[in-house]
């Protein structure tokens, strides 16, 4: 698929195409609106792929299917086309003779692309195709523009993209990459709904962004002449249903950051938040990995799952190791006796190219070490635990050491796909948490959170032990369904306005 403008054929076969479409104008409603049909093509293939030849002649099944014509191929007195629902392709076989008078001819003038209908018995032909013979036939809908040719027309990469209708008609893998995508969030539900979760709503609107940190986009309303946020993660109002006493929640949400695109990044992704009181960080760890245990082989029908050329056992104890730990890992030369020692670090920072600001503490300076040098090496399924408090501002501090929380990030292929942490849920340290985010903000740091008041006053009623988790729907879907680039898993990608002449 390329730009129009570069296409001269393609601007003589769209004035065809209106030239037919006016003459179905000339004869009544070019669009009818009242063939209904009663089977699509996977349900026949399913339902009658035991049936010979002469069981359906003898039967004499009559069913109405309706697709888009991907295929069409004349032979004087009776031809073949292909129509293409939802769910696969049926082979319809037009005879002339068998057709109501004039619907012969004109079907010859119909084009590949265009939305048929057609009724008729179940047949085999002489290949044991499964076929309907047409008694009827309908053209309910004109396309007119042409599909891309099935491989050349797909090389254009931004055009799947932008166009993902033409994409989705021409490219089964695609279809199939979002088939899985459902059945990924179908399974989700189940898993959390099986452990007692509620599934709740919470607003993508906000007086005060919070919940992560990253920089919100900013709309204003007009009614009440304020600015309001669109919401970054649906963490504070998910937490604000455990005070209420709601003590298993979770959303599959839409947040939107306002951040770069890559093939890892979209300014709008959707998450997985659930929240459990009584429970702690280690608790998701293991409910984290059996439901990819499960996910992977009910969607993939296996644990193995293939991505981009590596292997990953889904099935197997996802290991554990600490931020500190993997930092020792892979950084040979790093002096462990000053993991801690802010001067140290920021040395090892500027060594490694890893950025050095004023305000970074050693637990931000850890964290650089560990995203610049270790991330992206952690390729099995790994819990990476203990993150530094500094970096961790919602998270509970581990009580035998409180420079780190009782965190996790689940890493895979070398990127984050959850994290999760025991709440902090002391009103007098969060609010002091958020203090030092102030002043973060203050000093330049634009993705540091707000102070949010109402959430101070919804913890000094009282939240339970709590434990929270957000896991990247997106991301997930990417390894399951072996696709390089988030883009390839989100039907419409946010991509820079297309100019029109």
């Amino acid at each position: 698929m390329t730009d129009d403008t570069n296409k001269p054929d393609e601007h003589k076969l769209i004035a065809e195409r209106r030239g037919k479409l006016d003459a179905l104008r000339e004869q009544g409603n070019p669009f009818p609106n009242d063939f209904r049909r009663n089977a699509t093509a996977e349900q026949l293939h399913q339902t009658f792929h035991t049936h010979d030849k002469d069981a359906l002649e003898e039967e004499q099944i009559e069913v109405r299917v309706g697709g888009r014509m991907m295929a069409k191929r004349v032979m004087g007195k009776a031809s073949f086309i292909k129509l293409q629902d939802r769910s696969g392709q049926i082979q319809i076989r037009l005879e002339r003779d068998r057709l109501p008078e004039g619907v012969y001819q004109a079907f010859k003038k119909w084009d590949v692309g265009d939305v048929v209908g057609a009724r008729g018995a179940l047949m085999r032909t002489n290949t044991g195709e499964l076929t309907v013979l047409a008694d009827e036939v309908r053209l309910l809908t004109k396309s007119l523009r042409p599909l891309p040719e099935k491989w050349a027309g797909l090389s254009d990469q931004e055009t799947r993209y932008r166009q993902r209708y033409v994409d989705l008609i021409i490219n089964e893998n695609s279809r199939e990459v979002f088939r899985k995508r459902s059945e990924v969030i179908t399974y989700m539900r189940g898993f959390l709904e099986s452990l007692d979760f509620l599934e709740v709503e919470t607003p993508m609107m906000q007086v005060t962004p919070g919940g992560a940190i990253a920089r919100p986009f900013t709309t204003h309303h007009n009614a009440l002449d304020m600015p309001l946020y669109l919401r970054i993660a649906p963490e504070l109002n998910l937490k604000r249903l455990i005070v209420g006493g709601f003590d298993r929640v979770y959303e599959i949400n839409r947040n939107f950051r306002n951040e770069g695109v890559s093939t890892q990044h979209n300014p709008e992704f959707t998450m997985m938040e659930a929240y459990r009181a009584y429970a702690e960080y280690t608790d998701w760890m293991d409910s984290t990995e059996a439901m990819l245990h499960g996910m992977a082989d009910a969607v993939n029908g296996t644990t193995i799952v293939e991505y981009q050329g590596e292997t990953y056992d889904f099935g197997a104890r996802f290991p554990r190791i600490t931020v500190e730990e993997a930092i020792e890992q892979f950084n040979p030369d790093f002096d462990m006796s000053k993991v801690r020692d802010r001067d140290y670090l920021a040395a090892y920072c500027e060594k490694i190219g890893a950025p050095v600001k004023d305000g970074y503490g050693a637990g931000k300076l850890q964290l650089e070490i560990f995203e610049e040098t270790a991330e992206a090496n952690l390729r099995e399924p790994t819990f990476v635990t203990q993150y530094p408090a500094e970096v961790s501002p919602l998270a509970r501090k581990n009580d035998a050491d409180p420079f780190v929380t009782d965190r996790f990030e689940l890493i895979i292929a070398g990127r984050e796909i959850a994290n999760g942490f025991s709440e902090l849920n002391d009103p007098e340290d969060q609010a002091e948490r958020f203090r030092q985010q102030v002043e973060q903000a203050a000093a330049g740091d634009d993705e540091a959170m707000s102070f949010d008041h109402d959430y101070i006053r919804a913890l000094e009623y009282g939240m339970p032990p709590t434990a929270g988790i957000g896991i990247g729907v997106d991301r997930l879907v990417m390894l399951l369904t072996d696709s390089p680039s988030i883009r390839d898993v989100l039907l419409f990608p946010h991509m820079r306005p297309e100019v029109f002449d």
